[in-house]
């Protein structure tokens, strides 16, 4: 009996649904239509801001983490997708330094006034850096929309070098955070609270209204701190 259940656990263990390295996906992700990113060896599917081509500095792929850090004081500047996105599931690992600054955004396009603009789920070192203490009620904090609203107060932070898993969700108007598995913030972006955020933010002059467009990049910034991602995937939702 005992030599059976060993064998049907080292099966279950073995299954390509069960486990899966960093930067790949398993049976089971690829089935329920999920893609990867990042390849975890090049940044192929990746540009800068309205270039063609990724940066050709400041961003260190070793061992499977793709890491921005500057070069020589210099900075390769922000990279995003060069596809689109509107309905979708992302979920993107990262790991960052003392005080360091990032953040991920999304429907990332540029505005007839504005310039290029994004929501930003922010990453951030909330007990060294100051940006943490500024904005309103929290709205700056890691895991809120930057500058409009603030995660939950219950969210729980891996300690600075160790992995978070970020998540969004975006599907019509509503959108979702997550941090390491759990919801952290819930939003309408066609709603009244969501207009009336938006004028008091540091948005509230651009064109269209920031955050209300159809489909955009998705972005991962170089904020001039040390800060590594992994595993980012994406699942388009109809």
């Amino acid at each position: 009996m005992r030599k059976n259940i060993l064998i049907i656990f080292a099966l279950f263990t073995t299954c390509s649904y069960v486990t899966s390295q960093d930067n790949s996906l398993t049976d089971y992700e690829i089935a329920d239509g999920w893609q990867l990113l990042f390849n975890g060896e090049n940044l192929d599917g990746w540009t800068s801001v309205g270039k063609n081509n990724p940066p050709v500095m400041g961003w260190e792929i070793k061992n499977g983490v793709l890491t921005v850090k500057k070069v020589d004081d210099k900075r390769g500047g922000d990279i995003i997708t060069r596809d689109q996105y509107s309905d979708f599931d992302l979920k993107v690992e990262f790991k960052i330094t003392k005080g360091a600054n990032s953040g991920i955004k999304y429907l990332f396009r540029r505005y007839t006034k504005g310039g290029w603009l994004g929501p930003e789920f922010q990453i951030l070192d909330d007990e060294n850096h100051p940006d943490a203490k500024l904005g309103r009620d929290g709205n700056r904090l890691q895991a809120g929309l930057y500058d409009m609203f603030p995660p939950t107060k219950e969210k729980k932070d891996s300690p600075v070098g160790e992995w978070n898993e970020a998540r969004i969700v975006v599907l019509g108007s509503k959108v979702k955070h997550y941090l390491n598995g759990e919801e952290v913030l819930s939003y309408d972006r066609y709603n009244k609270e969501y207009l009336d955020t938006y004028n008091l933010s540091k948005y509230k002059e651009s064109d269209p209204i920031f955050g209300l467009v159809d489909e955009g990049h998705i972005l991962l910034q170089d904020h001039g701190d040390i800060v590594s991602f992994k595993n980012i995937k994406i699942k388009i939702l109809d």
